[in-house]
């Protein structure tokens, strides 16, 4: 598999997502697909300490990141992958005790996270959210930016940076990251790193996929005129791309059916949507019409993206997983890029 860098680090050019490892992922299914994955050439793994989810509670904060790291343990793999994960904001309300970030305790968060993965490094930190708010996960309906002064936005900036760069310094950490991120956010973030020397942004992880493209409209240019990469998360809209809930269905033990978010049981995180299920169906039929996996083209559009990106292929389960693994060597022709940009003009935004 080709490989992409990420300031100073090297990665696959697919990560390989692991929120459901310690829930409805369990160990021995986990280590399965870690070891798949690597054997695929998938060397980049992304977690976070919040992490199992859905829901994310309490009892199980920080349980994904153990596996992970019982996995490293037992097949001797640490220095074959790279790992990303990543600090709760505010909202992370379950994780030590809902501080968030801030520049006193970023440190003792690199802590934790290590002892858990039982590693000595992290190659790729990212911040889960803003601290000031995000329009992430439907919120960009009513995101009211007027929350919080420029001036204290850019002193928090400030903070971490100068304490990430005490954190890399020491060599627990080697590249920094943002998430659910603007376009604003992650310019104020590449200048407060001028202003302190702390590490620059590599990667914004944000939500990107045929259905939901809100990252073309500003925060393209920014990843590619600035060299930070996209490492898209929910590719496949929470497995509505999969084509499972058509007609209103409620597959048991599907994440839907699993689905405790802000929105409600089974919106998944309000993606479900009428207007959803028609921008599927059209996504199917497009397919069809080019004779390729509505799942794999769904991937293969996001690494031809002409920005640099990544996209984190997750599954519960391992069946989920060697299908995404199937259709890696996909390429779409110009053919496709055109059914393509006229699916999204008949479906734009649909939840």
């Amino acid at each position: 598999m080709d490989t992409r860098k990420l300031g100073g680090i090297e990665v696959s050019e697919i990560c390989l997502g692991t929120m459901t490892f310690g829930k409805d992922t369990g160990r021995d299914e986990a280590f399965a697909q870690m070891d798949r994955a690597l054997d695929a050439g998938i060397t980049f793994f992304d977690t976070a300490e919040m992490y199992p989810v859905n829901p994310a509670v309490a009892e199980t904060y920080g349980q994904t990141e153990q596996v992970i790291g019982a996995w490293l343990a037992d097949r001797g793999t640490r220095d074959r992958v790279r790992i990303a994960t990543k600090i709760s904001g505010p909202n992370g309300g379950h994780s030590r005790g809902g501080q968030g970030f801030e520049p006193g305790n970023i440190a003792a968060a690199v802590d934790g996270s290590l002892g858990r993965l039982g590693t000595d490094r992290i190659d790729l930190y990212q911040l889960h959210w803003p601290k000031r708010g995000s329009y992430a996960f439907r919120q960009n309906w009513g995101f009211d930016p007027r929350g919080t002064s420029k001036a204290r936005v850019q002193d928090h900036m400030d903070g971490i940076l100068t304490a990430m760069k005490d954190i890399v310094a020491a060599g627990k950490v080697r590249e920094f990251g943002l998430s659910n991120e603007s376009a604003w956010g992650t310019m104020a973030w590449l200048a407060a790193a001028d202003r302190t020397g702390g590490p620059r942004v590599v990667s914004v992880q944000n939500e990107y996929g045929p259905l939901y493209r809100m990252y073309d409209t500003d925060m393209a240019e920014v990843g590619q005129k600035e060299n930070v990469t996209l490492l898209a998360y929910s590719p496949l809209a929470a497995g509505l791309i999969s084509g499972k809930y058509a007609g209103g269905t409620l597959p048991p033990g599907s994440r839907a059916a699993n689905d405790v978010m802000r929105d409600g049981p089974g919106n998944l995180g309000g993606r479900r949507t009428a207007r959803a299920d028609q921008a599927v169906a059209a996504w199917h039929e497009t397919a069809r019409g080019l004779g390729l996996d509505p799942i794999h083209m769904a991937i293969a559009f996001i690494r031809q993206r002409p920005f640099p990106a990544i996209p984190i292929i997750g599954a519960t389960h391992l069946d989920q997983l060697d299908h995404l693994i199937a259709g890696l060597d996909l390429r779409l022709d110009a053919e496709a890029d055109k059914a393509i940009d006229a699916f999204h003009r008949a479906h734009p935004l649909p939840y």
